[in-house]
């Protein structure tokens, strides 16, 4: 079996998992401070914090904003954590339209969905591409509102030369196993705003402003030194996983470009190919071939946020036709790097093979 996505675990985190199990502190320390000053030097900002997982990331960059009984614009063509972090957070999810070169965020859209009870735009750099931030900025600038990166899928994606989560107000990462780089499961939120991150940093951490003394309701987010200490072998690895997923896409590129719509980069825009993302029209039959030949896949997303049960209980609707659409056509293929020279050559010929049914 080809698989979708694997980590790229080896010696390095191992040892280093060692050596903060035989400290014996195991929760937020040394190791965690050391990950979140690497991890903001990586990505150019003043401030990183680090918590428990990418969601959280979201709720925490959200409630320092302060989105209560406020509207966030945000797409509905990302996983649904963009969203429902909102509702955590006491927000409005306001669902948008998307690109349908790039599936990112779509500024036109945008401006159309401002209300004067919008608090704050949050792109989502989807599949390992940068948002159109330009565009987003300038939107945000002329209205007063923040911009939240979701930078989820995104660990080292530029725009114009500035890595994503560095270009908004606030921003957050995940660190799940099948992100380009995992602490297991864990979260980021970079900020050059001293006053968002030190109010994130007392959220994440029951709203302390010194032990024992509590401010305001706070959470238990913090990163334990365990995934921290796999998180700083997985950042210096970073650099080098993007390089080969880009390769990967090249070669999917090359290969595939006759056959089937493959993806779109922006020539502002560094993509890191957390997906390889193709079109097709009839994606079951394709869905099947893989399942006869081993390889995975995934469908990221089948249905847009504002079509999800949840949102329409809630009464979060929209009509978004560029994201219906692309739920109908999208499939992702291995592009991880782990995937061999063979794996990714059997990908590709069982697409063209078959390219004239798809």
């Amino acid at each position: 079996m080809i698989p979708i996505a694997r980590p790229w675990i080896g010696e390095e985190e191992k040892k280093e998992v060692e050596k903060v199990l035989d400290s014996g502190m195991l929760a937020y320390g040394e190791w965690v401070k050391n990950f979140e000053n690497e991890f903001a030097k990586y990505i150019g900002v003043r401030e990183a914090l680090a918590t428990t997982n990418g969601t959280q990331a979201l709720i925490l960059a959200l409630e320092a904003v302060g989105v209560k009984n406020k509207e966030v614009i945000v797409p509905s063509f990302t996983f649904i954590a963009s969203a429902t972090s909102i509702i955590r957070a006491g927000g409005k999810p306001v669902f948008v339209d998307v690109e349908e070169r790039t599936f990112n965020i779509d500024p036109e859209d945008v401006r159309k969905k401002i209300t004067k009870n919008t608090k704050a735009i949050m792109p989502v750099h989807l599949y390992g591409q940068a948002a159109n931030m330009d565009e987003i900025m300038e939107i945000a600038e002329d209205h007063e509102l923040y911009v939240i990166e979701d930078a989820a899928q995104a660990h080292g994606a530029e725009w114009r030369g500035k890595k994503a989560g560095s270009i908004g107000h606030i921003a957050a990462f995940s660190f799940y196993p099948t992100k380009n780089m995992t602490t297991g499961e864990g979260g980021m939120v970079t900020t050059n705003d001293e006053n968002l991150a030190e109010k994130v940093s007392m959220l994440r951490n029951h709203g302390q402003t010194s032990r024992y003394m509590h401010e305001f309701l706070g959470w238990n987010f913090r990163m334990t030194n365990i995934a921290a200490a796999i998180g700083l072998v997985q950042l210096k690895k970073l650099d080098k996983a993007n390089d080969i997923r880009r390769e990967n896409a090249k070669y999917y590129n090359d290969m595939l470009g006759d056959y089937v719509i493959t993806p779109y980069e922006h020539p502002n825009a560094k993509h890191v190919y957390h997906q390889y993302t193709i079109r097709v029209k009839d994606r079951d039959k394709l869905v099947e071939l893989f399942k006869k030949e081993g390889i995975g896949y995934g469908i990221y997303y089948p249905m847009g946020n504002h079509e999800q049960p949840i949102m329409q209980k809630l009464g979060y609707t929209a009509k978004l036709p560029v994201t219906e659409k692309l739920c109908k056509e999208v499939i992702s293929i291995p592009v991880h790097p782990l995937i061999t020279r063979e794996d990714r050559e059997k990908v590709a010929e069982t697409i063209i093979l078959h390219a004239r049914n798809l």
